[in-house]
């Protein structure tokens, strides 16, 4: 199970969209691990939403896609479960 995931710094209002396969661990990683990266330059972060994928491909193609909108629609995909729902949708191959 891998998952698309979208944490916010309240410090500066940023987000950051990601996938990963340990949400916790993924989590840890971006507040504390790195030094040069984006997100050590505004942590702390905070997880605002997770969305479940069967396998990785799915959640990076969902990454794409979510890393192209705009801040608006990425606060809708945290507040709306029908656009969540919607996105998983779109990427889960029919059948």
């Amino acid at each position: 199970m891998y998952h698309l995931y979208i944490l916010h710094s309240e410090t500066s209002g940023k987000y950051y969209i990601g996938q990963t396969n340990n949400i916790d661990r993924r989590l840890e990683e971006h507040n504390s691990l790195s030094i040069n990266s984006f997100t050590s330059k505004y942590r702390p972060w905070s997880l605002m939403i997770s969305i479940p994928f069967e396998n990785r491909s799915q959640a990076m193609k969902a990454e794409k896609y979510l890393k192209k909108k705009p801040r608006d629609f990425i606060r809708r995909v945290i507040a709306d479960q029908d656009l969540q729902e919607y996105i998983v949708a779109k990427y889960q191959p029919p059948g």
